[in-house]
């Protein structure tokens, strides 16, 4: 198998390990509901946790913390450059906020591009306290993880201008980075409307 078809076939599980909607899982399995139809409408373990509580929301973390984060450590284990690792980061946070198993619907993006960062640059783990403050004193886990997406994508930059970081991984950071942004932009009006939900609001299912 050549470089270039092992990097597609690399790129292509990546992006289908991202897709599996695990949360969605989740919803028919333990109570026969479709997320994609309560709450926010996402897959993602903040609305897995508003409609089916906090072990729930704990395995689907989970899960989806590690689709972002195996295809990387699988690229960089079986010797892929630079570019490779970068694509195979960004590949399972599309899968998962447009899953063609869920009719390309899906979550936001977070713990999955979480697990992607984190195995790209470690030092996304920094953004950590942040985002537990920001949830502590705001109850808003939509802003949370809009604050600790858009500071991960400038310390990544500020790594790599300093030359402690690939700009492939940095720019892969960065485009996951967007993708949340974008993900939430409903969450975005309703924050500035007021009417986003807080963190251990529970919808009705």
């Amino acid at each position: 198998m050549s470089g270039l078809t092992a990097g597609v076939v690399l790129l292509v599980f990546a992006f289908f390990l991202g897709a599996m909607p695990w949360g969605y899982i989740a919803g028919r399995v333990l109570q026969g509901i479709d997320l994609r139809a309560i709450g926010s409408g996402g897959t993602g373990a903040t609305n897995v946790l508003r409609s089916l509580g906090g072990k729930a929301s704990a395995v689907v973390v989970t899960l989806d913390f590690l689709k972002g984060l195996l295809p990387v450590f699988i690229a960089r284990f079986l010797g892929f450059g630079d570019i490779w690792i970068a694509l195979v980061a960004v590949a399972p946070v599309v899968g998962h906020c447009w899953s063609p198993f869920i009719a390309f619907k899906g979550g936001k993006g977070v713990a999955t591009g979480a697990g992607a960062a984190i195995a790209l640059f470690p030092q996304t783990l920094l953004a950590l306290p942040v985002m537990a403050a920001v949830v502590w004193s705001t109850r808003y886990v939509s802003l949370a993880s809009l604050t600790s997406a858009v500071l991960v994508a400038v310390l990544a930059a500020g790594f790599a201008a300093a030359g402690r970081l690939e700009w492939s991984a940095a720019l892969a950071i960065t485009t996951i980075a967007v993708i949340i942004i974008v993900r939430h932009q409903a969450n975005i009006h309703r924050l500035r409307s007021g009417t986003e939900r807080r963190f251990g609001e529970r919808v009705g299912v």
